[in-house]
């Protein structure tokens, strides 16, 4: 079985999500998220929940999670389970980086362009969503998203997403949103073939 290669990309507009090499015989899915009563369709992740080739290893090196003006960049980053994740602070003032979710993480406050890491090590039940905090500055918040695999895609401001260089197969696939909510729907991938999957995300 083919293992997905982890890579996150940060661009406006664009799609943030995974990219793996594929082959003649994968598939992909990709499709569209409405947000209902949201200005915009973005930070929807569509994930799939029994993934291919079970639980994958977090990549090698660290993936970053920005602190830039006054904002978490990525709002919304879903890691593989056990991947590091390097908070980066890149705005002129100091900022903290804390979790009230699970294991309970302060990682402390410091300046401009120092990073402190965390492992996010362990999952009891995908997703566990960890939402990040900053005590100087009690507006910011960001999430990270820990799932089995990196077989997930977020959605972009129009609401488009891929999963690509999935095995064929049935899967059932999820999606997450920081307010919103959607039932999971089962989808069938074809070697060489893009399904389709939408989802409309509701309160």
């Amino acid at each position: 079985m083919k293992r997905p290669t982890f890579l996150l990309a940060v661009a406006p507009a664009l799609l943030i999500g995974l990219a793996t090499i594929s082959t003649a015989a994968d598939g992909s899915i990709a499709g569209s998220v409405k947000a209902s009563g949201l200005a915009s369709n973005a930070d929807a992740v569509v994930w799939i929940q029994q993934a291919p080739g079970g639980t994958a290893k977090p990549p090698a090196q660290p993936v970053t999670m920005d602190q830039k003006k006054m904002q978490f960049i990525p709002h919304v980053l879903p890691v593989v389970v056990g991947t590091t994740v390097r908070f980066l602070n890149s705005d002129p003032t100091a900022h903290n980086v804390f979790s009230p979710d699970y294991e309970k993480y302060n990682l402390g406050t410091w300046p401009k362009d120092q990073s402190k890491d965390h492992v996010f090590a362990t999952c009891a039940k995908f997703p566990c969503v960890y939402t990040q905090l900053c005590r100087v500055h009690p507006e910011m918040e960001g999430f990270v998203v820990v799932l089995p695999s990196s077989y997930f895609a977020v959605s972009d401001k129009e609401g488009h997403f891929e999963i690509a260089g999935v095995p064929p197969g049935q899967y059932t696939v999820a999606v997450w949103h920081p307010k919103l909510k959607a039932q999971p729907k089962p989808v069938t991938v074809e070697a060489g073939k893009a399904a389709t999957l939408d989802f409309a995300l509701a309160r």
